[in-house]
């Protein structure tokens, strides 16, 4: 055997060793606690998730319900929540901006859609705030065809949409490591 061989034996053995010493550290997130205590999934599943507060009949209260809808499915799955320990308090922003605009009629053919969201996740026993964050999401568009009004209402909505739903799960994994850490 050549000293290289002898080397890079010597390198696999010790990342075996190692691999070996840490094999049972790793605990995935989503497991079942052997110990009786409650498992994340059940613990994201006492999250109450009140309406967001928004005008009736307005976009944002659509986004609202979007946001809401994304969040809890992404929480309880296609279950309803078990009782709940913890109340999820949602504000948002957003906010529009044309990215490129045709010279020749001074319509928009590129925008920028932002959703800035604040959460604050409250115990219910104690009426305590026990996690607050904020979180964004950034989409862009294109509008196929200026003139065309149907296709761009169409583009902005989708654009709310892919936002909501990127806000709903920072905000989901932001809660799960939360749960998971404890702070």
């Amino acid at each position: 055997m050549s000293l290289a061989s002898v080397r890079i034996a010597a390198r696999l053995l010790a990342v075996a060793a190692l691999a070996g010493l840490t094999a049972g550290c790793f605990q995935p997130m989503y497991a079942e606690h052997s110990d009786g205590t409650p498992a994340l999934r059940e613990k994201l599943m006492g999250i109450e998730l009140p309406p967001i507060e928004k005008p009736n009949a307005s976009r944002d209260a659509r986004l609202g319900v979007e946001i809401r809808n994304a969040l809890a499915f992404k929480l309880y799955g296609n279950a309803t929540g078990m009782p709940p320990t913890h109340r999820l308090v949602i504000r948002f922003t957003t906010t529009r901006s044309s990215l490129m605009v045709d010279p020749a009629t001074a319509l928009p053919s590129s925008e920028n859609y932002g959703i800035d969201a604040q959460y604050n996740l409250i115990e219910i026993a104690s009426n305590k705030s026990v996690m607050t964050g904020t979180t964004f999401s950034r989409v862009s568009y294109d509008i196929p065809g200026q003139l065309q009004r149907f296709a761009r209402t169409r583009a902005f909505r989708d654009a709310e949409d892919r936002a909501a739903q990127e806000i709903a799960e920072n905000i989901q994994t932001r809660l799960a490591s939360f749960f998971v850490a404890g702070t």
